[in-house]
């Protein structure tokens, strides 16, 4: 739904690790946070022996985390949407949702474009040749001085509410019991205890992991589980939130200090190809206030931009050359995870480095996977361990039938060190900026990860300069469980 969200990522936590044992109800869904994150999930232990906590674990599998939960509920693999869409439409339609909060906090009363429309499970603006959306109809309404229309009384039928509740009324507990298998006697047992929450005095949390991030539609499954927690008033409140909980120290540094193929440190955000002219670049991103006084903190993205090039170029960012925004590449395609491996089976790549990463394991379709890498020249795996990916090419029957004979993929294994064998900055789940020490050295001749990147870097210099081409190298690294694809132009 339009607006009521706010911008979540695949993989983000809004509270603390320590504030967990303040929530009153904790739901785990997309995880199992007693076996796969034990020092997490004490606080979860800490919530129920010292503040009652309710823990509810929704999945398909009886976890350990379901072993110790008060409300165990079963689920079908990949409905998770449906399940949170009945919650969503049981607190609108019995109304138990935090009336104060949502009027002061969320876009509830505001208006959308009146040709905005939702028909036949299409919104408006589709374009069926191109397989996308105009969004010009999902804007607000504005007033003449440039702000958003609202509507206090929420009977208006473009207000976010109406559209919200006439959008949801379809995921009844009947069709939650057909499409995700879960008896409703379960389930609205789980509406009742979250509603418990809709006040000033209760609060609960959202507990997930890669079984939400990892799914095709997972940034969906995370925003809806955004928009129940904030019909409950949730969000931002002590022990509550919605919380990813992360494999590994440094996913959070991933996002903070943009090391993403379209993100700038701060969590801005490269500019694309068509993006030549600074002005452009800054009025798309610059956000303008919707209310009256409100607090906008990306009305300031031009400064934000100026300070960030002044830090990396010093005197060199000027007026003259647009605050150094000449210098940064411009992004011509989205290369994120999902459209490299559609590239990799359309055959339109050579080769792939995957650094600490398991895609075969972690990424949906495992059949249109073997075959993507069976149509590479060469695939290189960094790790300190065999994987799923490094042996593709292997049959093992039923669950990896492949004809190894028949893929032309070379595929080259470069042992890597592993976490206690190195050293260097992090950044955790709770935003702590941290040192790590190493514990030992590495066995034998093994480099570590940065030094071999250095070593491979200069080599491709080298050629380079030699073949006196431009080259197009695409470097897939993966710390933990987001993608990190690095485009690197390599010029003569």
């Amino acid at each position: 739904m339009a607006g009521l969200a706010p911008t979540f990522g695949r993989g983000s936590m809004t509270n603390h690790w320590v504030d967990i044992k303040n929530a009153d109800v904790i739901l785990i869904m997309g995880g199992n946070a007693a076996e796969a994150h034990p020092c997490g999930f004490k606080w979860v232990t800490e919530a129920k022996a010292h503040n009652g906590a309710k823990l509810i674990v929704v999945d398909p599998r009886f976890t350990r985390s379901a072993s110790v939960a008060d409300y165990y509920v079963p689920i079908r693999t990949g409905t998770d949407i449906v399940f949170l869409g009945g919650i969503i439409n049981y607190l609108l339609t019995n109304n138990k949702i935090h009336h104060e909060y949502v009027k002061n906090y969320t876009d509830f009363q505001f208006l959308v474009s009146k040709d905005f429309k939702f028909n036949d499970g299409l919104y408006s603006g589709y374009q069926f040749e191109k397989r996308s959306y105009d969004k010009s109809s999902w804007e607000y309404q504005k007033d003449e001085d440039g702000y958003v229309k609202r509507d206090p009384f929420l009977t208006n039928p473009q207000s976010v509410y109406q559209l919200l509740k006439n959008h949801y009324k379809r995921y009844t507990s009947s069709l939650v019991n057909s499409v995700c298998g879960t008896p409703e006697k379960k389930f609205l047992q789980v509406c009742e205890i979250l509603s418990s929450t809709a006040c000033e005095t209760r609060v609960a949390t959202i507990l997930y992991a890669l079984g939400w991030t990892q799914h095709s539609i997972g940034s969906q499954i995370i925003r809806t589980g955004a928009m129940m927690q904030l019909l409950l008033g949730n969000i931002g409140m002590a022990g509550g939130g919605v919380n990813a909980l992360r494999g590994h120290s440094n996913i959070q540094g991933l996002t903070d200090l943009g090391l993403m193929s379209n993100l700038l440190p701060g969590y801005m955000t490269l500019p694309r190809e068509s993006e030549q002219n600074y002005e452009d670049y800054i009025v798309h991103r610059t956000k303008e206030s919707l209310l009256p006084n409100q607090s906008n903190c990306w009305k300031n993205y031009s400064k934000f931009h100026v300070s960030l090039m002044k830090a990396w170029w010093g005197k060199s960012a000027t007026e003259k050359n647009n605050w150094a925004f000449n210098y940064l590449p411009k992004l011509d395609k989205n290369y994120d995870m999902l459209q490299t491996y559609e590239l990799m089976h359309k055959g339109k790549m050579n080769g792939y480095i995957a650094q600490g990463f398991n895609p075969l394991a972690s990424v949906p379709n495992k059949n249109k996977m073997l075959q993507a890498f069976s149509k590479l020249k060469f695939l290189i795996v960094m790790d300190p361990l065999t994987t799923e990916t490094s042996d593709f090419w292997k049959n093992y029957g039923e669950f990896n039938n492949v004809d190894s004979s028949k893929i032309q993929t070379e595929v080259f294994r470069l042992p890597t060190t592993c976490f206690a064998e190195e050293e260097g900055a992090l950044v955790n789940s709770c935003r702590w900026l941290q040192w790590h020490w190493k514990a030992a050295d590495p066995p034998g001749r093994l480099k570590v990860i940065l030094k071999l990147w250095q070593h491979y870097f200069e080599k491709f210099v080298k050629y380079m300069k030699k073949k006196e081409d431009l080259i197009l190298i695409q470097l897939s690294i993966f710390f933990g469980h987001i993608q990190n694809l690095m485009i690197l132009q390599l010029l003569n």
